[in-house]
C-alpha cells in the first residue's frame, strides 16, 4: 500500500506531518505502517530534509542523543528505547547512514556496513542508492520531494 504524506513546518513545533486526509500524525507512523521493517532508505535531493525527518523520527522514538547528519562519519548511532511486549522498554540502537560519499560497495563493506544492515535494529539511511546492492530485500524506501510551495511530500510502499 502506498502512503503519502505533508511534512508541513510549524515554528514552535519543529515539523510535523499530514496525511492525505489533512490530519495531522506523529513522524512514527511510518514505522508502525512497516510492520517488521528495520531499514529504510530515504530518497530526495540535497536539502529535501532527510536529516531533518531522520531527527524528528529519532526524537519521536525517545533519543537524547543529538541527531545530526553523519555525513563525515558516515554512521551515527543513537540510543533508544523500544517496545518489547510485555517486557515494556528496551534500549537499543539506530543507526543513521549518510552514504553521499561513500566511494564503491567495497568501502560500504570494510566500514561494516552489512551488520548494521542486519543486525535487526533501526537503520535509517541517506543516499543509499550508494549501497544499494548491499541494503536487505525489505528495504523500505522513502521517498521526500520538495513541492513548489515549499512543503515536503514523503511517501512510501509498506
Amino acid at each position: 500500500m502506498k502512503y503519502i504524506y505533508t511534512i508541513k513546518k510549524d515554528p514552535e513545533k519543529g515539523i510535523y506531518l499530514v496525511n492525505e486526509q489533512g490530519a495531522e500524525v506523529a513522524a512514527t507512523d511510518i514505522l508502525d505502517k512497516c510492520g517488521e521493517a528495520r531499514v529504510f532508505a530515504f530518497d530526495g535531493k540535497m536539502g529535501a530534509g532527510k536529516t531533518t525527518f531522520i531527527k524528528c523520527l529519532c526524537e519521536a522514538m525517545g533519543t537524547e542523543d543529538v541527531v545530526n547528519s553523519p555525513t563525515f562519519a558516515i554512521v551515527n548511532v543513537y540510543e533508544v528505547e523500544e517496545l518489547k511486549g510485555e517486557n515494556g522498554k528496551v534500549k537499543t540502537e539506530v543507526y543513521h547512514f549518510d552514504c553521499y560519499r561513500i566511494k564503491d560497495l567495497r568501502e560500504a563493506m570494510d566500514m561494516g556496513t552489512e551488520e548494521y544492515l542486519y543486525s535487526g535494529n533501526y537503520c535509517f539511511i541517506e543516499w543509499a542508492e550508494m549501497i544499494e546492492p548491499l541494503l536487505p530485500e525489505d528495504t523500505v524506501w522513502v521517498k521526500i520531494e520538495v513541492m513548489e510551495n515549499g512543503e515536503r511530500k514523503l511517501s512510501f510502499d509498506a
